[in-house]
This record gives structure tokens, sequence and C-alpha cells, in this order.
């Protein structure tokens, strides 16, 4: 472990909204190991040998790359890296993984590939597999030698996964499942070896199936034509009387929910990793571009405009990046907690993801959306040109696209930051209440002006705790005036999720920049000090506006005008000058050619 769980107290899931953490025990990229320095740089050696050169055939779906390629990436040990050593894995940390997920992340298509494979491909058979199933899968897995796939959405299921429609029958004589239905938008369906497919064993318990290629009664139909990620190969499955052998199936019988939710958790933080992965690299060629292209006689980086763009997407990228390995620690740590505990293998990192799945559910947000943002505006840099197939950027821009989509949708996964956050304050996991009453009592006093806003970012880590204060009040008032009926006030939920979010960022630069002020001293870290601070002043605004949303949607009268001054107090920050803090920040990446933070 990079960080020793033993050395500090853990966050537990949730509790950053109540708690303060300390700069010194937040993990940021910056704390990467020379290990994990040398497998970034072996993800972007691989990706620059392999994959780019390549881009075109990938698309075009040409038979046996994509394949040919994942094995290639198993050559170098690129699939096993988070894999126990007992099955040929290489054993390495959580923090390691999500760097191989974030770096080859830019990989377009096959970056999507590449995390089916490693992810919703091969951990089902992993953490709930029985020893002989794991024997004989996880090694080829890994290895590259076989491609694994996932099949759980349904034409008529999709944010509905339990609504599923394929049928499982165990026959007379034991030896056989056999499976009726279909299933859509399968990643790497066309080529793989191995499928994790769930049905409804006698119409009605959710179960999880190992499904080989070949087997009797299983097909696949033609690929799809997508808007992006065009060569990720994504195909429907078919099962007409598939014969599935009895010990293929898969954890418990229906309990196929715990398999197919807890992936998931893990999926959402390591999407949001590839998102981040792919944004470096589109930051990189839009400033590439904006430095080369001239009109009016100088190069179009000159221009206000263009600096606004590129500062902001590098703003987006590095907050999400914080928000990250924050969390990528958090769950490394609590794994290794589970394990010093006792714990097996499987239900360590399952616990340890379960743990943190708000984080992940805001990461996945976040990642995806900021992933927009990057490519929605490098394509507006290169202008007419960015609509050219020929620049890269307009695959970038089709291609992020989906990340909104799988993994469950943005939406859904606002509404499951809220409700995961509201249950666990319910069944006593997370304290909320306390909180939340100590706010509504400050906001019956005199505000504190503050004594000490002199020292050293006091001003940044108040205003960092007024947007929790306001998370708070929002929603404890919107928790007691809706009561029971909020959980259909979906609008008002995910204005809540969108304070959270914002909140949860602004504390992870702020925690990342202070340690770096720390290590490095304030001079050498003042564009990393812009960035923080124009994120923290965008984030006020963000707060107070999805605050008045949902305050508006609930509240009248006094009630409503209390309410309000609050939001309005809690949400003040500091004049700044946002302009010239994101002149600077573009000003050094076009000096550096790159996304250089």
């Amino acid at each position: 472990m990079s960080t020793a769980a033993t050395a500090k107290k853990v966050l537990k899931g949730g509790e950053w909204l109540v708690k303060e953490s300390s700069p010194f025990e937040t993990f940021t990229a910056e704390d990467f190991t020379e290990e994990q320095l040398m497998v970034r740089d072996m993800c972007n050696q691989f990706l620059d040998a392999e994959i780019y050169p390549n881009l075109d055939r990938i698309d075009n779906l040409e038979p046996g790359l994509m394949k040919s390629l994942v094995t290639k990436g198993g050559e170098q040990g690129l699939l096993a890296v988070s894999f126990p050593e007992e099955y040929g894995g290489l054993g390495k940390d959580f923090v390691t993984s999500t760097i191989v997920n974030e770096y080859l992340g830019a990989g377009h298509s096959f970056s999507v590939a590449i995390a089916a494979h490693t992810g919703i491909g091969t951990l089902p058979i992993l953490y709930f597999g029985t020893p002989e199933q794991k024997q004989k899968y996880i090694p080829k897995l890994i290895n590259g030698e076989w491609t694994g796939a996932y099949g759980l959405t349904e034409p008529n299921s999709g944010s509905d996964a339990l609504g599923a429609k394929t049928t499982a029958k165990l026959c007379a004589d034991g030896k056989y499942y056999i499976l009726n239905g279909q299933k859509c938008w399968i990643t790497n369906g066309g080529f793989a070896d191995v499928y994790t497919v769930f049905a409804k064993v006698d119409g009605d318990k959710f179960t999880g199936f190992i499904v080989e290629r070949g087997t009797e009664g299983f097909t696949q139909g033609p690929e799809e034509h997508k808007m992006g990620i065009k060569g990720s190969s994504t195909v429907q499955l078919y099962f007409q009387d598939c014969k599935v052998p009895a010990e293929n199936l898969l954890g418990e019988i229906g309990k196929g929910h715990k398999i197919a939710f807890n992936i998931l958790n893990i999926g959402r933080l390591k999407l949001a990793a590839a998102a981040i992965g792919g944004s470096k690299r589109s930051v990189t060629g839009s400033v590439e571009y904006a430095k080369t292209r001239e009109q009016f006689k100088q190069p179009i980086s000159n221009f206000g405009a263009i600096k606004y763009k590129l500062a902001q997407m590098a703003v987006r990228v590095f907050v999400a990046e914080s928000a990250l390995y924050r969390t990528a620690q958090w769950i490394g740590d609590k794994e290794h907690e589970l394990l010093s505990s006792g714990k097996p293998f499987n239900e360590s990192l399952l616990g340890a993801a379960e743990e943190y799945a708000i984080e992940c559910a805001m990461l996945k947000v976040d990642g995806s959306e900021a992933l927009d943002y990057v490519v929605d505006e490098g394509v507006q840099i290169h202008g007419g040109n960015g609509f050219s197939a020929e620049y890269n950027i307009s695959r970038a821009y089709r291609d992020s696209r989906i990340n909104r989509i799988y993994e469950g949708t943005n939406e859904i996964n606002r509404l499951l930051t809220l409700d995961m956050t509201l249950k666990r304050a319910m069944g006593g996991r997370l304290d909320l209440m306390g909180p939340a009453m100590a706010v509504q009592k400050e906001l019956m006093s005199i505000p504190d002006f503050g004594a000490d806003d002199e020292a050293p970012f006091a001003k940044e880590k108040k205003l960092v705790a007024n947007l929790k204060k306001a998370i708070l009040m929002t929603a404890g008032a919107a928790v007691q005036k809706l009561m029971m009926k909020i959980e259909s006030e979906q609008e008002v939920l995910m204005n809540l999720a969108d304070m959270a979010i914002q909140t949860f960022n602004a504390e992870s630069i702020l925690l990342r920049v202070m340690k770096m002020a720390d290590q490095r001293g304030d001079a050498a870290c003042s564009q990393y000090m812009d960035m923080m601070r124009v994120c923290l002043y965008d984030a006020a605004d963000y707060v107070n506006k999805y605050g008045k949303d949902a305050i508006n949607a609930f509240a009248e009268g006094d009630e409503q005008r209390m309410i309000l001054m609050g939001l309005k107090r809690f949400t003040k920050a500091e004049p700044f000058n946002s302009k010239e803090a994101r002149r600077r920040i573009a000003d050094k990446m076009i000096a550096e050619g790159r996304y250089c933070y």
C-alpha cells in the first residue's frame, strides 16, 4: 500500500460531508511511487506504439484487430495489474489499477474494450466464482488468451436491470440450465470467449451464469453502428434453449443483484479514471492546435476567449483527478483494513467499494461530464477542422458521449448519491442529524466573521465548510418538508447531488493544493492555487444556484425566505479576479505545449 491504512483514520463513505479532512492524509497524484509512475509510462507507451497508429483500423472494426490488441496488452502485463498473484496477476494495489484505467482511458475504442474486459468481463468471476471457476478462467483472462464480456442490459431493461426477461431453468437431469432471452449493447460481444450473463431462474430469481462462446443455443447479432466508440465491438446476444452447464452457475441463485451492483461501484470509479485520461490527451491536442492555428496574424492561443476555454478544461480535469485519487486511496485503505481483519480477497475489495459507493457515483458523473466539456470545447477551438474526421478531436467528441449513459446513467447516479446518503443516515451508518441540527442552530445566531482569516488557506477552508453547511441545511429542510415523498422529487434530489459533487470537488482540490504548497512552497504552486481558487469561486455560485432551485421547489413564505438567506450566507465567496487566474493557467500550458498539471 502506498499509504498505510493503520497510520491514519480513514473517513467512512459520505463522512467527508460532516468531518474535516487533513491534506496530509489525502492521497494525490503527486504521491505516486516510482513503480506507479513506471506503470503510467508503460500505459502511455502502449497507446503511442500500438493504439494511436491504428485508430482508423480499429474504428473500421478490422476483423481480429481489437482482440489481438487486448492480447498484446495481456502480454505486457496491463491486464494483470490488480489481480492476485495466485492466478498469475501482479497483485498491485487499488491506486495502481486506477492509474492503468486512467492512462489507458485515452485509447478511444480500445480503452472501452480493455476496461470492459478487466472490469465487468473478469471481476464477477474473480469475486463470486467458485475456486474451480477462478482457476479455469482467471489466468487465461488476465494473460489475454481469453477475452471477457458482460451481459446485463436487455431491450426493455436498461436502468431497471432487475426487470430482465431472460430466463433460466434447470433441466430434468440437473446437468444444465436452459437459458432463453436476449441481451443488447454487449461490449466485446463480437469476439469475447467468456460472458457473465444474468437470467431469472424459474422466472423470478435473478442469477448470474458463466457462458462460453460456442455453447449450444448461444448466438450473437451483427455489430451495432454507433455514434462513437466505433471500434468497440457491440452486439446483441441470443439464447435459445442455450445449455449452460450447472457448474457454470455464478454465485447464489437469486443473488445476481449482488454481482451486478457491486461490480458497478468499482466500474463507476474506473470509468471516471478513463474519462480523465481521455481528457488530458484532448486538452493537449487543443493546446497544440491553438498554438499553430493563426487568425488575424497571430496564434489563436493569444486570445482571451481561447485561453478561457483552455484554462477551464485544465481546471475541470485537475479537480476531477483530485477527487479520483482521494477516493481511490480510501478504497485501497479500506480494502487493506478488511484484509488485515481476516476477510477474504473478494469480500475485502467489494466491501471497500461498497463503503465508498456514494463517492464512486459522484466521480462517474463528474468525470464523464468533465470529458464532455473538454472535447466539446476542443472541437470549438479547432473550429471547422474540429468537425473534420481528419482531426482526432472529432473522434474524441463522438467517443465521449457514451460515458454519461453506461455504468448507470448520470441521472441514475445523481439519484443514487442522495438515496444512498439518506439511507445511511436513517440506518445510523452516517450521522447527518447532529451536524444538520447544528447548522439550523447556527442560522439563528450572529454570523461568525472569523478572527483568523489571515491564516494560510483559512478563507478557502471556511468556504468549503460553509458549502457543506449549505447542503446539510437544504437537504435537512427538504427531508423534513417532503418526508417519504422525497423519493419522487427527482429534480430536488438531483439539485442536492450537484451541490454534493461541487463541494466534494472543491474540498478535494483544496486539500491537494494545501499539501502541495506545504511540500513545495507557495511560489512553486501559483498556478495550482489559481486552479483551486477558480474552482472554489465557481463552486460557490453553482451550490447557490442548485440550492435555490431545490429550496424554491419545496418551501414557501417565511420558511423559504429564511432558508434562502441561509443559503446566501453559506455560499458567499470573496471577490476574485478569475479572468487573470485563468489566463495564468492557460499561459503555462501554452508555454509547454500540453496539459501540464
